[in-house]
């Protein structure tokens, strides 16, 4: 029984080493798959590292999945083996509704592909300007998907061309009900922080009641001098 004893650890150890060399000798991925989030074939913005999708494929005896971020201008990039991939968009993981299609990809060097979404709300026609020492933001709100509720929206501004809820100097929220038939306006003082910088940059960002991600224009550059 003793030597029972000693023999099956080594005996596991071995079998945990060589899959451990198998796996470590095995050539890394090499093949990458590009695009976008879209909506009417126009990409999507949204929080920088807020967003991601799932990514499956079936192989090495598991069928395991990977997540595919989503870039604040809704573009996405990452580096797979060869081979056929479920792209599942995970409920709940954007500012839009949710879809229960996964969408097959074939993966033989690179790839590239649009991922459409059905938005509650978009952001269109965004621009920005300094104004004494405000920046003025004027845009329109238009309703996509009927389904839900409009519950605010909110300017941002800040040093850095990645802009969101949590990356921002100064932000300014108007909350509904509001008319969104005709432009919106909103005005956000430059912080002292932002005072001596020569340009900033400048979004907005609509969110719906019960969505916990907001849909967000281009991060755009204004200039302060």
């Amino acid at each position: 029984m003793k030597g029972i004893t000693y023999t099956l650890p080594l005996i596991a150890l071995s079998v945990f080493l060589f899959a451990g060399c198998e796996k470590d000798n095995r050539t890394p991925p090499g093949s990458t798959l590009t695009g976008r989030v879209v909506y009417n074939k126009e990409p999507i913005g949204v929080r920088s590292g807020g967003v991601s999708f799932e990514i499956w494929q079936r192989g090495f005896q598991l069928f395991s999945s990977l997540p595919l971020n989503i870039a604040q201008d809704g573009s996405f990039s990452a580096v797979l083996y060869n081979g056929d991939y479920k792209l599942v968009r995970a409920r709940g993981a954007g500012p839009w509704a949710d879809a229960s299609d996964s969408i097959d990809v074939h993966l033989s060097g690179s790839a590239t592909i649009d991922i459409p979404v059905n938005p509650y709300f978009i952001i269109t026609n965004a621009g920005f300007q300094k104004n004494g020492s405000n920046i003025t933001g004027t845009f329109t709100v238009q309703m996509v998907n009927t389904t839900r509720e409009m519950e605010l929206v909110r300017i941002y501004i800040g040093p850095n061309y990645v802009l969101d809820q949590n990356n921002n100097s100064a932000n300014v929220t108007r909350t509904a009900p509001f008319n969104i038939t005709t432009p919106v306006t909103l005005n956000v003082a430059i912080p002292a922080s932002l005072a001596a910088e020569n340009f900033i940059y400048a979004r907005v960002g609509v969110k719906t009641r019960g969505i916990n991600e907001l849909m967000y224009s281009t991060s755009q550059k204004v200039q302060l001098k």
